[in-house]
């Protein structure tokens, strides 16, 4: 028998740490003008929210509608990461496309860094065959759609394939705000991961040039000595 919204947020909320919560909700910056103002937390931690998303996988699409349109952070994420294990153990195309459908309807839930992060390049990566539409995400001018944009890139950086990792991180080169640029400066470190000598011909070009924030989380698996004079000769 599967859960209903009512039934899983009863689950979520008998966990609730108001300590906690007061944590979380100063380092996901929700307070006026901040980039998470408005989001709402309970005090969960990740392995208890990816506890109960697992345990509700099978749950019906309107019932994760429902959860997704909730205030509370832990509630948005137990649906999104609940979406990506249905995706990763359905065992037929059209359920996976069922899946990464809905959750391009449902994006809009996914507004912080860790809602994208812990669950865009597990689902849209594979999913996706033309990457053309997180291209036009990137230029979209919406900070958690551009995150998304890059972040899903990991799923082909990790099999060796850099390519709109590399346009989309020169999209959003010059990007005003800092979680951009943590985001692309991870996603080129990765593919620096299984390829140096392409990482550093990407950024010959641009380094110079780039946030500094980005450049640090680029190089920062290089040896000292190179890692110091990329940051040393930076204009």
């Amino acid at each position: 028998m599967q859960a209903s919204a009512q039934a899983i947020l009863n689950e979520i909320y008998t966990q609730a740490n108001p300590e906690k919560a007061a944590i979380l909700a100063r380092f996901f910056k929700t307070g006026p003008g901040e980039y998470g103002e408005g989001d709402s937390f309970i005090g969960l931690t990740v392995p208890q929210i990816r506890s109960i998303a697992k345990r509700h996988h099978n749950t019906d699409l309107p019932v994760f509608a429902e959860l997704l349109a909730s205030p509370i952070h832990e509630v948005r994420l137990t649906a999104l990461l609940a979406l990506v294990y249905r995706f990763e153990k359905a065992k037929d195309q059209s359920r996976r496309d069922e899946c990464a459908q809905f959750y391009i309807e449902h994006l809009d839930a996914a507004n912080n860094w860790d809602l994208v992060d812990l669950t865009c390049y597990k689902l849209l990566g594979p999913w996706l065959m033309d990457y053309s539409t997180l291209h036009d995400w990137a230029r979209s001018g919406h900070l958690w759609r551009q995150r998304v944009a890059i972040v899903t890139c990991m799923y082909r950086v990790r099999r060796g394939d850099f390519s709109d990792a590399f346009a989309i991180a020169d999209i959003l080169l010059h990007h005003p705000h800092d979680l951009i640029h943590k985001a692309v400066g991870w996603i080129l470190r990765e593919a620096g991961k299984k390829d140096e000598h392409a990482l550093v011909a990407y950024l010959l070009p641009r380094y110079r040039h780039m946030p500094r924030t980005m450049l640090r989380y680029a190089i920062e698996r290089f040896e000292e000595e190179k890692r110091q004079q990329f940051l040393q000769s930076r204009i």
